[in-house]
């Protein structure tokens, strides 16, 4: 079944990235002599490519359809796997295969969601869409310490096992069969005037709709939250408990979030939107909140809300700006990979500000107060927003019709 080999696959993708990816500094760093100021802006840049890459991948679906854009991508990462052999005793090189393993990712995912969703009915996508993020969680969280005996004494042996890997994998893909991203097509017409698209020609559809304007900005702010925790929970969380502590933590936190998203899909799929954004910033607002309190307690239980959060928002997010959408699978995909992307480089380039300013005044707790009040106070102004320029269309709607009325009295 192509579903159940995505699903493996995307196990195995993740479990060979991660095995690489998370010691990228401490390579850069340690073995090449990079300053650190020059290491966080590469990773920064691999980082805001592999998101907003999403739309480019989303397009080159369109063009050549999604198994060709998966194999492109695999064969891409696998060229750039490969390549850090040589960049071992080249800098300029691991830079670029990092690049490459990062170009890679972007095409890849939006293409491999596509395709897992395909042909299947609206009661079948939120748990596909479920266990394919819990085999993604479960290979970043196993990839890690499965590389750790071999990333600083035999990284050519690693990176040339992640490749083969990654040429396996590819070959599986190209035994799959094609499939037509065709979600919404058939209703395109009927909603463009609705959705604003109407006018803008065929590339219309690739553009967000007023429609779907709302689950793209929650995604931006749901992932900005985010990775505040996942950026400076370790600066954090170290020096108050231990580092087996928060191993400890990192690790049950993943197991969560793998169990616990597919049994709740179908009822996050079924809750309304404005319930599931109460109940995901909520939990992410109480769970920053509680990290303030430091210890080891309030910092599992803090890990514990923010995992909820993150079940909530990430998974509702998708399924809603899916069901919003007229554009192909793919094309949402990728648009939902470029809100992540936004919302990511914004915590790192406000994240390190707040959290230095916090540590020069001896108030790190405050930090995370910070966060749990944004959690707070931007999804309400967003909600605000969106009210009022919904406000404003329904005016124009009704000015027009009067106006028209005017002008053809019966």
């Amino acid at each position: 079944m192509p579903q159940v080999f995505l699903l493996g696959a995307s196990f195995l993708i993740t479990l060979g990235s991660f095995a690489v990816l998370p010691y990228m500094s401490v390579l850069l760093h340690d073995r090449f002599g990079l300053g650190l100021g020059v290491v966080g802006a590469v990773l920064a840049v691999a980082s805001l490519v592999q998101f907003s890459g999403g739309v480019v991948g989303a397009a080159l679906a369109a063009r050549i359809g999604l198994r060709a854009t998966m194999l492109v991508a695999l064969a891409v990462r696998t060229a750039g796997f490969a390549a850090f052999v040589p960049g071992l005793t080249r800098p300029l090189v691991a830079v670029g295969a990092l690049f490459l393993v990062s170009c890679g990712a972007a095409l890849y995912l939006p293409a491999n969601k596509a395709y897992l969703v395909a042909g299947c009915g609206h009661e079948r996508r939120p748990g596909l869409l479920a266990a394919s993020g819990s085999a993604f969680n479960a290979g970043i969280a196993l990839g890690p310490p499965a590389a750790a005996p071999f990333v600083l004494t035999s990284p050519a042996g690693l990176f040339t096992g992640v490749a083969v890997l990654f040429a396996l994998v590819g070959a599986g893909h190209a035994l799959l069969p094609r499939v037509a991203d065709e979600k919404g097509e058939a209703k395109a017409d009927e909603k463009a005037e609705e959705g604003g698209a109407k006018g803008g020609g065929a590339s219309g559809r690739h553009l967000p709709s007023p429609s779907a304007l709302p689950p793209f900005a929650f995604t931006v702010l749901a992932v900005y939250v985010f990775m505040f925790f996942q950026h400076y929970l370790a600066l954090y969380a170290v020096p108050r408990t231990s580092t087996a502590f928060y191993g400890a933590v990192l690790m049950g936190y993943a197991i969560l979030l793998v169990v616990a998203q597919p049994l709740f899909a179908r009822r996050l799929a079924a809750l309304p939107y404005a319930s599931a954004l109460r109940i995901g910033f909520g939990a992410m607002a109480a769970g920053t909140a509680v990290l303030a309190l430091g210890g080891r307690a309030g910092i599992a239980v803090g890990a514990v809300l923010l995992c909820l959060g993150e079940i909530v928002l990430f998974l509702k997010n998708d399924l809603e700006a899916l069901d919003r959408s007229t554009a192909p699978s793919a094309t949402v995909f990728g648009r939902q990979r470029l809100a992540a992307g936004l919302g990511a480089f914004a915590a790192a380039v406000i994240g390190g500000q707040l959290y230095g300013a916090a540590e020069r005044a001896s108030a790190v707790p405050v930090f995370w107060l910070v966060v749990s009040a944004q959690a707070v106070v931007l999804p309400a102004l967003l909600v605000v927003c969106v009210a009022g320029t919904r406000r404003r269309a329904r005016a124009r709607r009704r000015a027009g019709g009067e106006l028209v009325g005017a002008r053809h009295p019966r």
